[in-house]
């Protein structure tokens, strides 16, 4: 099981797909992708010790052993992609360009190593969520590695189109994670082990195993109102 953001139904995978996962971290979107589909997915991260916990887990799942299924994991960065120019036919950027000051930059790489009519799916922390554990946590923010900006959606929306791509789709994700981080913040001196704290990632936990319905349910409602994430869809036009 993983905790995915992005929501594979709006990309339309294809059998033969090349897929980029940018900062693909432990690899929960590279991975799904090829559970998904018979594709090539790329993750791709600056952390090596990332990268060799995605690949023991793709090894893990029967899919490994299919040649039509491939997951590949490089160490490379995402403002200078090793990609020569219209390679994949989707790229995944989910919960990296806050972390990143020239983030403009890696918008230019994926519309450059993106094919034209080719799809890009990007999410980050939305505004809302974010700004309450900002104001909630100073640490939060400013841990080495951390958020560097709170985006609004718009904000966003306008730099990815100005690099020639249309959204399409939007949606909300992880409202049941929102309560959570808020905790998180408010409860940051005192560590993550305190009793509000550990009961509600139980929760988390329980919820990402079993999949009840119950919480798909909840989640599906607070999404629109506390989604901890925003996921937009765009496609590259044909210039």
């Amino acid at each position: 099981m993983s905790l995915e953001t992005v929501d594979f139904k709006y990309l339309n995978l294809t059998p033969g797909d090349k897929i980029l996962d940018i900062g693909c971290g432990e690899g929960r979107h590279t991975i799904s992708a090829c559970l998904n589909e018979r594709v090539h997915a790329i993750g791709l991260d600056l952390s090596l010790k990332d990268l060799d916990i995605a690949r023991e887990r793709y090894c893990q799942f029967d899919v490994a052993e299919d040649c039509y299924r491939r997951a590949d994991f490089l160490a490379a960065s995402g403002l200078e992609l090793p990609f020569q120019d219209a390679s994949f036919d989707h790229v995944i950027c989910s919960e990296v360009l806050e972390h990143i000051h020239d983030y403009k930059s890696v918008l230019r790489e994926i519309h450059r190593v993106l094919k034209p009519g080719g799809h890009f799916a990007v999410s980050v922390p939305r505004f809302g969520p974010e700004w309450l554990c900002w104001r909630l946590s100073t640490a939060y923010h400013t841990v080495e590695g951390g958020h560097i900006r709170i985006f609004r959606t718009r904000q966003l929306q306008q730099a990815i189109e100005s690099f020639s791509m249309v959204r399409y789709a939007k949606h909300w994700a992880h409202g049941l994670h929102a309560p959570y981080w808020w905790l998180r913040c408010l409860f940051w001196s005192k560590g993550d082990q305190i009793w509000p704290l550990r009961t509600y990632h139980k929760l988390l936990v329980w919820d990402l195993m079993q999949q009840p319905r119950l919480t798909y349910w909840a989640e599906k409602i607070l999404n629109p109102f506390i989604g901890k994430s925003v996921v937009l869809y765009f496609v590259r036009d044909n210039s």
